[in-house]
């Protein structure tokens, strides 16, 4: 088997969990030769290339360098863990002011070296705002950058498959969408348990509601398990992310992507979606009265966010937003 690409992959932030898992499982699916670790950080940089030369991936290309210049200069594909960590006790909000302006110079890196680039995937929190100013200060077409959002799925999944006993993959049609956050929005009112609707199944209010609660805070419950934030399964998704962007097989959990439209104006949020060789195409979210509602505050918290950002100075009003970028 050979590569799904020859084309540039970047994984920034490479020193760290996250980039370093995503650095293995993308030399592990075979996306393509051309990896470039990219990080500040040049020791732990430099202590993953080792790691990744000792794996003796055959016919990949590994390279590692603090340059951003060398990193973006003919990148094809980015993803992006080069935020801040969350530490126990903090919300991804806490990590707002901090990790927006790392993603303001992140896109702007972008814009002036790999213009050309075709798919960029943000994972750094809050993932919704980082992945909005990135994409204005990147110039690029909403289509062609996504945010992580699928560990809020995946995490529904668990729940409900733990709760009645299946294998995880017979848990379907479960998604969360809106923001990656505390306030993201549940929908399960169409999921099917083993193809059965959960709807005919016995679960009580309560435990539902503790489903939901266990689900919201799932990467907390990571923190306090292992005494980090989870790099596992984010490294993971996102990978999966890029695999879909590259042709490979189209990534069909929800993704964070730039909404304007359903009433959802300028934010980056989770939606219905498939990323494939074209990029990112969302549908409309659709549920119950309660469902629609959760998914309308959570838009609402997500707008609270960007306006904060654009308080800080950060990224533009929303009617300036175009003159950094001609596709918004």
């Amino acid at each position: 088997m050979g590569f799904l690409t020859n084309d540039k992959l970047v994984i920034v932030g490479a020193a760290g969990m996250i980039g370093s898992n995503m650095a293995q499982t993308a030399a592990m699916l075979k996306l393509t030769p051309n990896i470039c670790l990219y990080d500040i950080f040049e020791p732990g940089l430099k202590g993953v290339l080792a790691e990744m030369d000792h794996c003796a991936f055959p016919g990949v290309n590994i390279t590692a360098t603090i340059d951003p210049a060398v990193a973006f200069t003919d990148a094809k594909y980015i993803i992006s863990s080069g935020g801040a960590p969350r530490k126990e006790g903090m919300t991804r909000e806490d990590l707002l002011k901090g990790n927006c302006q790392i993603a303001a110079d992140f896109g702007e890196n972008i814009k002036k070296y790999c213009p050309d680039v075709k798919h960029v995937v943000v994972i750094f929190n809050p993932a919704d705002v980082t992945a909005l100013t990135a994409l204005i200060h990147s110039g690029l077409k909403p289509n062609q950058l996504t945010s992580l959002a699928a560990l809020d799925s995946t995490r529904l999944q668990q729940q409900l498959a733990q709760e009645f006993g299946v294998r995880q993959d017979k848990v379907t049609n479960a998604y969360t969408y809106g923001g990656h956050g505390e306030q993201m929005a549940v929908f399960a009112s169409k999921a099917l348990i083993d193809g059965k609707p959960l709807s005919e199944l016995p679960l009580s209010a309560e435990r539902w509601a503790e489903i939901k609660h266990m689900t919201t805070q799932g990467g907390s419950n990571i923190i306090k398990l292992r005494g980090r934030s989870s790099f596992q399964s984010p490294a993971y998704q996102a990978v999966k992310m890029i695999e879909g962007a590259m042709g490979g097989e189209p990534f069909k959990w929800p993704a964070g992507c730039y909404v304007n439209a359903y009433g959802f104006k300028n934010v980056m949020m989770a939606m219905p979606t498939v990323i494939d060789k074209d990029g990112v195409h969302f549908t409309q979210p659709e549920g119950t009265a309660e469902e629609m509602a959760a998914l309308q505050a959570s838009y609402e918290h997500l707008q609270k966010m960007r306006d904060e950002i654009i308080s800080l100075g950060i990224i533009p009003a929303v009617e300036e937003w175009g003159k950094d970028n001609a596709n918004l």
